[in-house]
């Protein structure tokens, strides 16, 4: 059973933060992190997960109709965030599991080397600017495009938007204005790729072979950049495997747990 509640942590240049988080399951825990499709996009897959462990999924502030203090406004920011909320939650042990966007703070979680976690899969993560192989300009496209490229079956996951009740379309305008804030008008950080080489945790980068929306070139850019790590294709998925091929994502990041587990 899910359990919702928020916590406030304090990040230095920004002040308190409210972040409203779902916890699913008990034991090994997992901090799951959402991407620009909103917190839903990831709840089936939080509930698979919850069969292996303790899974924490924050909303990240202005998605979902949450707030969102006026200094947090980058994607290094959520990372301080999401660190901070490790030590507010006395976690240890913790899997740091991103998705698009999540996967880009994922990278900056890894980065900032909190003791607090010990393995980081990126998950058809965002954040890279690679001249031969840009990702598409997300903020031109429309829904219909969207889903051309971030699906294996594009058709399974259209979104009618002339039917959306009024309500979920103004929350989807909410996502999608946190978003741009966060990632900027290119979706990227022209300078992560050169910052990737100082993590030290162990990162698994996990693609669906059909994505369009970050091409997988991005996914073997991060494994190259980044001492140690792993990278794996899923067939038959695109931007979203946790939607498309869960099981196969859930053993994925079932064994990267195990083999990065405190003591393993």
């Amino acid at each position: 059973m899910a359990d919702t509640t928020v916590v406030t942590v304090t990040v230095e240049g920004i002040g308190t933060v409210p972040v409203t988080v779902t916890e699913r399951g008990e034991g090994r825990p997992f901090l799951l992190l959402h991407g620009g499709a909103g917190p839903q996009s990831v709840d089936g897959f939080a509930d698979l997960l919850a069969a292996q462990g303790r899974v924490i999924v924050p909303v990240h502030p202005g998605f979902g109709g949450t707030p969102r203090p006026e200094g947090l406004d980058s994607i290094r920011l959520l990372g301080r965030v999401y660190t901070r909320l490790l030590d507010e939650l006395g976690l240890t042990g913790v899997t740091v599991v991103g998705n698009s966007i999540g996967g880009w703070i994922a990278a900056e979680i890894a980065l900032l080397g909190s003791p607090r976690v010990s393995g980081v899969v990126l998950v058809d993560a965002a954040g890279l600017a690679i001249e031969d192989y840009p990702a598409p300009d997300f903020f031109s496209l429309s829904m219909d495009q969207v889903a051309e490229l971030s699906y294996y079956r594009p058709d399974a996951f259209r979104l009618d938007l002339d039917h959306m009740p009024e309500a979920a379309k103004a929350l989807m305008a909410g996502n999608r204005a946190a978003l741009a804030v966060y990632g900027g008008p290119a979706m990227a950080d022209p300078g992560l790729l050169d910052r990737l080489p100082d993590i030290t945790v162990p990162v698994l980068a996990v693609w669906g072979e059909a994505d369009r929306m970050i091409p997988v070139e991005h996914g073997r850019a991060y494994a190259k950049a980044i001492p140690g790590a792993r990278f794996l294709l899923i067939a038959e998925a695109g931007h979203l495997p946790q939607l498309e091929t869960p099981d196969r994502l859930l053993t994925a990041v079932r064994d990267f747990a195990e083999t990065t587990a405190p003591g393993h």
